[in-house]
């Protein structure tokens, strides 16, 4: 079963539920001019099609789940809290009220929550998340360890997603267009400089490189030697590393010889390395 953490459980107090029913009396109707985007919504980029079907469904259905508003600083304006899909779509089709139910809450939550409901729904980038994240560091000084509470995340994961923000800007673009993986990003955070970051990028775009061939690419341009061709990896060695991956929240490198082996545990800072300790001797 997996374990929701706290600020989940507020999401889905917030949100009305097939178990949990809100009154009709708890949801009013606001025009929807009236309600203006959370200025921390951590989502930048819509589906322009996923939004054109939404709104044809609002058209011939309405509203089916309530938007979540607060009140904002001018009378009668509203600041919206979850639901932006679904106030787009009402805008689309020029509807001019939607159902809301109206909460209370702070700058803080308002990026808390935003970032919870598209993290469940796995509606963010990974740049888009890294933001939220960054958000939550600088603007309401947070800790990695409690956004990692906040989110139901592995602190070592909030770090690495961070670290995507010290990428140059070709390179962000390219993640943010989808024309390079996460993966491919974090293999060039390797790299000392962003000019070589970036060199390397043209590369990858170049010859079509998958995250394996990138990561051969980082450890060459870093003066590594290159690692033979090995045989395909034995697909329990394999699960083992996904599992202690998962466990570890970094990159793992299981080698099986025919007497013993290596086990290569990767970090990126020594913040990393302090996480990864700590859950290793807690064990």
């Amino acid at each position: 079963m997996t374990k929701k953490s706290g600020l989940g459980k507020g999401l889905d107090a917030l949100l009305p539920t097939a178990e949990s029913q809100l009154p009709e009396s708890g949801i009013t109707h606001i025009p929807t001019a009236n309600i203006i985007p959370n200025p921390r919504q951590p989502r930048i980029n819509f589906d322009s099609d996923e939004l054109d079907e939404l709104a044809i469904s609002i058209r011939e259905h309405g509203v089916i789940q309530p938007l979540i508003v607060t009140q904002g600083e001018a009378a009668g304006q509203y600041t919206l809290i979850v639901g932006e899909r679904r106030l787009l779509a009402a805008q689309l089709i020029e509807l001019e009220e939607v159902p809301v139910i109206i909460r209370e809450a702070s700058d803080q939550e308002l990026v808390e929550l935003a970032l919870v409901e598209n993290v469940q729904r796995a509606d963010l980038g990974p740049l888009e998340t890294a933001e939220a994240y960054r958000q939550l560091t600088e603007d309401f000084n947070l800790s990695h360890e409690l956004i990692a509470a906040r989110v139901g995340k592995n602190r070592v994961t909030i770090t690495n997603t961070l670290r995507l923000l010290k990428l140059p800007d070709d390179v962000k673009e390219s993640l943010a267009e989808g024309n390079i993986t996460e993966g491919h990003a974090r293999a060039l955070l390797a790299l000392p400089t962003p000019e070589a970051q970036s060199a390397a990028l043209k590369s990858i775009l170049k010859y079509d490189m998958n995250v394996r061939q990138t990561e051969e690419l980082v450890r060459k341009l870093g003066g590594e030697k290159p690692q033979r061709q090995s045989p395909p990896p034995d697909p329990e060695i394999k699960a083992l590393e996904e599992q202690l991956r998962q466990h570890l929240g970094t990159r793992v490198t299981l080698n099986q010889r025919s007497k013993g082996g290596t086990l290569t545990i990767h970090y990126y800072s020594a913040e990393e390395l302090n996480t990864i300790l700590d859950l290793i001797m807690r064990d």
